[in-house]
């Protein structure tokens, strides 16, 4: 036989109710008594959930790069143009967006690969040792970044505006999603020759690798002759390799008279 509740003890029925919390119960004690007949037969439907929102297709980088690069009309409106690009995890890490230096209109425009360190904190492109070796390499033939003669002056770019971490590489779909501004940078720049330092360079502006290889043969890309070159920063890496770029010092000099 089943004891009545009014038989419990405080400490049974204490522990009884504790039980009952253990298991889920959210209310011990109502307010009025509970007649479970008078509830309502069916169960409440719940309410209906909204549906999730509709996500859109993910943005095409390098199409958003063509389109913003397009509309810019001017150097100055394709610097604010690459500044406000958001696609570029580099962006991120990076203290400066470096966009140029040197003399607009000049007749050669030398593109770089990517800055480093130096360039980040100056926001200007090859400032550090390796921009330092090509300073005294364009010295060498009669050109400078400050030159007021558009035949003696040197415009200078990269690639990538922005410092990638710990100087590595460009990854290939960074450099390709930045590939727009830079064919729109030199459009806007309207050099006679190009020439392009290292791998990444070569590979953007045409579709080639292996930079030393490369070396030292005329090419085209861009509409433009094009002299792929080795970076500075390896003619630091490997001094017997300053012979070759030598070479072709003269004959970009040459190629420019």
């Amino acid at each position: 036989m089943t004891r009545d509740a009014c038989d419990l003890d405080f400490d049974t029925a204490a522990a009884l109710l504790a039980w009952q919390f253990d298991l889920g119960v959210t209310e011990g004690i109502g307010d009025a008594p509970l007649n479970r007949y008078e509830l309502e037969a069916v169960v409440p439907k719940p309410a209906a959930v909204a549906a999730p929102p509709v996500i859109p297709a993910e943005t095409d980088p390098v199409a958003e790069a063509r389109a913003m690069a397009a509309a810019a009309h001017d150097l100055d409106a394709l610097r604010e143009a690459v500044t406000a690009f958001p696609h570029c995890e580099l962006k991120r890490g990076a203290r400066s967006t470096v966009f140029a230096d040197g003399r607009p209109g000049a007749q050669l425009m030398i593109i770089g690969e990517g800055p480093g360190r130096e360039e980040d904190q100056a926001g200007r492109p090859f400032v550090g040792k390796a921009g330092q070796l090509l300073d005294r390499m364009l010295a060498a033939i009669g050109l400078s970044r400050d030159n007021p003669d558009p035949a003696r002056a040197v415009y200078i770019t990269n690639v990538m505006p922005w410092r990638p971490p710990h100087n590595r590489d460009p990854l290939p779909e960074e450099a390709a999603m930045m590939r727009p501004f830079l064919e729109r940078h030199v459009e806007l720049a309207a050099p006679d020759v190009l020439v392009v330092l290292g791998n990444t360079s070569a590979k953007t502006v045409l579709g080639q690798a292996g930079i030393t290889r490369l070396r030292g043969t005329w090419r085209e890309g861009f509409g433009l002759p094009v002299l792929p070159m080795c970076h500075p920063a390896y003619l630091l890496r490997n001094p017997a390799a300053k012979r070759d770029a030598w070479a072709d010092l003269l004959d970009l000099r040459a190629r420019l008279k």
